[in-house]
């Protein structure tokens, strides 16, 4: 089964060695990105494809709808790996206008599990209600919402104990907010980066 995935992989490996011999060889060495990418789960939105980087270049975390919750223990092992282990320079919260989940969030449907996953979601939603609800446009007011999520998620990152203690130690780091747009392939900076010497701005 799944013959055609397996000789994709054949040929990937085969192109890459061909591309440089000693590929391989530097990823069994050592694992040491710069970059913390935590994304959505859409398969539309590959970290490593949107932004041109190899395997070993980004450190990857994705879940439904981006989200950074700081009761996720999956989520903040990987926040620590990354930030005391790798030392990671950049972290990443990259949002995508169309999410699945996003509109889920708050379109009123019953799904199960989901929705516990989906709740911080529909808290932004309540927070910034009256400005979202003066929208008309369906595609505008979600699109503004991922926007507003991904604004949420960097306060979460940044303000989680692990990425203070590494700010108080000194380490260069960086929590960057992005959304990526399915339907040109381009990234927008929201500009909400957070550093060592900045003031976290609440959402």
């Amino acid at each position: 089964m799944l013959d055609h995935l397996k000789a994709n992989n054949r040929a990937w490996s085969e192109r890459m060695v061909s591309a440089d011999a000693g590929f391989f060889r530097r990823l069994v060495a050592q694992q040491a990105p710069e970059y913390l990418w935590i994304g959505c789960s859409d398969s539309r939105v590959p970290a490593n494809v949107i932004v041109d980087l190899d395997p070993g270049e980004m450190f990857v975390h994705r879940n439904i709808a981006n989200l950074a919750p700081p009761q996720d223990a999956n989520y903040l092992s990987v926040l620590q790996f990354a930030v005391d282990v790798l030392k990671v320079k950049h972290i990443l919260v990259v949002g995508h206008y169309g999410c699945g989940g996003v509109a889920a969030a708050i379109d009123g449907k019953r799904r199960g599990l989901i929705d516990h996953w989906l709740h911080p979601i529909r808290e932004v939603y309540h927070q910034h209600r009256h400005s979202l609800d003066a929208m008309a446009d369906q595609t505008v007011r979600l699109n503004r919402l991922c926007e507003l999520n991904v604004m949420r998620q960097v306060q979460n990152v940044a303000t989680d104990m692990f990425v203070q203690d590494a700010w108080t130690r000194g380490q260069e780091l960086w929590v960057h907010g992005w959304v990526y747009s399915l339907a040109n392939g381009l990234i927008s900076d929201l500009n909400v980066t957070v550093g060592r010497t900045d003031g976290l701005t609440r959402v």
